[in-house]
């Protein structure tokens, strides 16, 4: 073998040790960022291993995120809450992850999990800081144990088939969503009562996150070539910047119609039990939404997708200043919920393909995700303050009309700037 081909070889070896590659070792700014260029080889997209990670990580996703979303009856700060540690956790979880923890992750977010929903099965009736403890607080950061590494996970095993892979994953909150208000409802006015039925339900969630734990597995090791992931020279990156303002607009505007449509339909004078169901309405649709556009995504790129459905988002959300009806509930509900869950499983798979390295999606998830948890902290209060007592819903529709306008807009910047570097439309 001649020293040519030995170099070769070894820069082979190199690239699939998971060496630092001439593409890495570049600075980071707006410069390429991709993958290397053999790393498409490496990743099975698809296989025993791959589906039953894919598996536990959706099963993570229903016992979690799908869980806090069965709450519905209480809105405010407590949900917002939530979605403020799920999401924010991810800047402790997202390097955790990336150096190899998921199993610890997932236990001890299980153990908090538990004990979260035990306390909360001890709460006393108008006993708000009982259940803002508990639940909001303890529950959040415990599920933001579990979030984020069930979503990096996949990107261990998919590469092109990435954004199909975490919507699927994504999905699985959506169905706990359908799933826990209606099991919990029929304990709750049952002779089980409140309480026994949240320590059933916790008994459930347990069962399932340690089957998760089970089912997922790591396969790509941490790094150990090369220089140290350095958050700080994410911000040298403009996309993934714009990224970071585009997921913090959207995210503020993004769960106002899930904290509000019951509401919005029980004041239009809709009958209760139909304005009950336009939740679950909303997150059926959230489950073929979080799907269907991953397929898409695969062969047109991930920004190309999602700046499309926020374009969509832009104009419902303004559409909803002319809902007045059952109809109209209805069919904003069905829209709202698709288009929600698209926004919601594309966002991570978009902040995964600007990583230099496999090493970095967790990191980079991190941020975003932080981002995001401050967003969905202040913007539905923001929203409910908006509306205030007296219910003028057009002030809360302006706030996230224009949240969703300014978070398409960062992104449709981040698309071009991403389409220059790449030298292609399909981004």
């Amino acid at each position: 073998m001649s020293m040519e081909s030995k170099d070769d070889q070894l820069t082979i070896n190199e690239r699939s040790s998971g060496a630092m590659t001439d593409c890495e070792k570049q600075p980071p700014g707006d410069t390429e960022q991709e993958t290397a260029p053999n790393a498409l080889h490496t990743f099975p997209e698809g296989g025993r291993d791959a589906w039953l990670t894919l598996l536990g990580a959706v099963l993570a996703q229903f016992a979690t995120f799908g869980y806090v979303n069965a709450f519905g009856a209480y809105q405010g700060w407590i949900g917002s809450t939530q979605v403020f540690f799920i999401l924010s956790m991810g800047i402790i979880t997202g390097r955790l992850f990336d150096q190899g923890h998921l199993h610890f992750l997932v236990l001890t977010g299980t153990f908090l999990f538990a004990v979260a929903l035990f306390m909360l099965s001890l709460s006393h009736e108008n006993q708000f800081y009982q259940v803002f403890l508990s639940h909001g607080l303890l529950g959040g950061i415990a599920c933001g144990m579990v979030y984020l590494p069930s979503l990096g996970i996949v990107s261990h095993y998919f590469h092109q088939k990435r954004a199909l892979a975490m919507g699927i994953v994504a999905a699985g909150a959506s169905l706990g969503a359908i799933v826990y208000p209606i099991m919990l409802n029929e304990l709750f006015h049952s002779s089980v009562g409140f309480h026994n039925g949240v320590r059933a339900s916790a008994g459930m969630n347990v069962g399932i996150l340690l089957v998760a734990n089970f089912l997922m597995k790591t396969r790509l090791p941490p790094k150990k070539h090369g220089p140290p992931v350095r958050v700080a020279d994410f911000a040298r990156d403009s996309a993934y910047v714009l990224t970071n303002l585009g997921g913090f607009c959207s995210v503020a505007a993004m769960f106002f119609p899930i904290f509000f449509v019951q509401l919005f339909a029980v004041k239009l004078g809709i009958n209760r039990t139909l304005a009950f169901y336009s939740t679950s309405i909303m997150n059926a649709s959230s489950i073929v939404g979080r799907i269907l556009p991953g397929l898409i995504a695969v062969r047109w790129g991930v920004y190309n997708v999602i700046i499309v459905v926020m374009a969509c988002l832009v104009a419902l959300y303004w559409s909803m200043l002319a809902v007045h009806d059952t109809p109209g509930v209805i069919i904003f509900a069905i829209f709202s919920g698709f288009l929600t869950g698209s926004c919601v499983s594309l966002y991570a798979p978009a902040i995964a393909s600007l990583a230099r390295d496999f090493n970095e999606i967790g990191a980079r998830l991190g941020i975003c995700f932080t981002f995001g948890g401050f967003a969905g902290l202040i913007g539905t209060p923001v929203a409910g303050a908006l509306i205030s007592s007296n219910y003028i819903w057009w002030r809360g529709i302006v706030f996230v009309g224009c949240m969703m306008t300014a978070g398409f807009l960062f992104f449709f910047i981040a698309r071009n700037i991403l389409v220059q570097r790449k030298g292609t439309q399909i981004v």
